[in-house]
């Protein structure tokens, strides 16, 4: 039976191994940490529910449908109360619900008239066709206005990326978003006329898409993957070496007892950019010389192998963020709380880069009478506040929903975690990494990459990345029988 090694025990590791075990292959996971599933942790405690990292799975693509589905987990799905649709935009210091309707987009008072003008013309605004890779503020402005960017769209970046509107390239971080332009001329007019073409597709905006969660957290996700892959998924076992051979690939991994080398047909990896930074590739040498190999000061049965030159991966910028759960008591929150959560511009003033009604999305997150709110800190706006003590963090977050919601009092319940490399950022330039990965799959056949950082940065993107490659490397073993 032939045998894939999948480096990285997240989502998307976890995903493309239950794949490949259904499809007959042999898979082991190796994940150098003590845990499986990544950024995905759920904790139940005092009658209050905490995630770690996403709080909701979003449907974009009937792939993440089909493997709720496969894992046998529609009867823990719990979709989001009907009630909770609202999202909040932060404007004048309080939290604007977002207009859902044309009529509604004229009559907000999140915009001005001039900002709403600017969105009526934006089909009018000629296309730019000259190749130049813009930011999202860029980008934004040009379309639309700074206004438009600074109460709107930075906001959603910060919920997204956690990111810089005006590093984060256009191109890359938000393709969609290029694309209604190239394609249409217009995003308003992408909108409409591209609708048909979506719904064909099966896909779904991310905006519109519908989201959920299980009954006792998205770690149900991970824990079910996790148990029917069974011993395939080593703990705590670093690899720090692949060599390419005739046949495959020999994965060298460390275990706090000792190492191993393991022989398997294909390996994908599925972790960080900075680990794959880290990683040592000794492939055979090529016919044709390559920009993303060099020489090798190693041998290997007498011959001169080359290594890949993965060290430029290490300059994908990954700002920390903090993940502050808190709980209050209803009456001790003036805002009813009643919606998905709120975004908040810089131009705002405050420290929290949004909030998400952790409570009112599902049921059983909080104790009867309170409330579960979960909110970020840092990014690449204030990268330096995530690494702040755990008090000091709960006390920033409590003194911006103070002015923001009405909160009052100590919290029933916190829960803190901080993760220093959160995100990987798609600035501009970013075409460069994609570009090397793709050259390293082509020149190193049997070598796949999938995950956050090359298939995008959602728990979607994650799960459907996981998916694409088992697929692909299905059909390149299948291939070679």
């Amino acid at each position: 039976m032939k045998s894939v090694a999948i480096i990285g025990a997240g989502i998307t590791g976890l995903t493309a191994a239950f794949y490949l075990k259904r499809k007959g292959l042999a898979v082991t996971v190796y994940e150098a940490s003590n845990r499986f599933g990544g950024v995905i942790q759920s904790l139940r405690k005092d009658g209050y529910l905490a995630e770690f990292g996403p709080n909701t799975l979003l449907e974009t693509s009937p792939k993440i449908a089909q493997l709720v589905r496969d894992a046998g987990l529609q009867s823990r799905r719990l979709d989001p109360d009907s009630k909770a649709e609202a999202r909040y935009v932060v404007r004048y210091k309080r939290p604007i619900a977002m207009p859902s309707s044309p009529l509604g987009f004229l009559t907000t008072d999140l915009f001005t008239l001039k900002a709403k003008f600017a969105v009526l013309r934006e089909p009018f605004i000629k296309p730019r066709r000259d190749g130049v890779e813009e930011s999202i503020g860029q980008f934004v402005t040009r379309r639309f206005n700074q206004e438009f960017l600074d109460n709107a769209i930075d906001a959603l970046v910060a919920g997204i990326y956690a990111g810089d509107p005006n590093k984060l390239s256009v191109t890359h971080a938000f393709p969609k978003l290029k694309a209604l332009e190239d394609n249409y001329g217009s995003m308003i007019k992408g909108q409409i006329l591209g609708a048909r073409e979506r719904k064909k597709r099966g896909e779904v905006a991310k905006d519109r898409a519908p989201k959920f969660s299980f009954d006792e957290g998205l770690q149900v996700l991970t824990d079910t993957l996790a148990a029917q892959l069974g011993d395939a998924v080593r703990l705590n076992t670093a690899v720090s070496k692949l060599t390419k051979t005739a046949t495959g690939w020999t994965v060298h991994a460390q275990t706090a007892t000792g190492g191993s080398l393991d022989e398997h047909n294909a390996v994908i990896f599925c972790g960080t950019a900075p680990k794959l930074a880290e990683l040592q590739i000794v492939a055979e040498p090529l016919t044709r010389p390559s920009a993303t190999l060099s020489p090798s000061d190693g041998e290997r049965d007498g011959v001169r192998g080359t290594q890949l030159e993965l060290a430029p991966f290490s300059e994908i910028r990954y700002p920390p963020v903090a993940s502050v759960v808190l709980g209050f008591r209803r009456e001790d929150v003036a805002h009813n709380c009643c919606g998905f959560g709120m975004l908040i511009p810089k131009i705002e003033g405050f420290k929290s880069l949004g909030t998400i009604f952790s409570s009112a999305l599902f049921p059983n997150r909080a104790p009867a009478g309170h409330h579960t709110l979960t909110t970020y800190v840092g990014g690449e706006r204030y990268p330096e506040l995530a690494s702040l003590p755990q008090d000091q963090l709960v006390a920033l977050v409590c003194d911006d929903l103070k002015i923001l919601l009405g909160v009052r009092g100590k919290p029933t319940f916190q829960h803190v975690v901080v993760y220093p490399r959160a995100i990987p950022q798609y600035n501009v330039g970013y075409g460069r990494f994609k570009d090397l990965m793709t050259k390293i799959e082509a020149e190193t056949p049997g070598f796949f990459l999938a995950g956050h950082y090359r298939d995008g940065v959602s728990l979607s993107d994650s799960i459907v990345s996981g998916i694409n490659v088992s697929d692909r490397v299905a059909a390149m073993l299948s291939a070679s029988s």
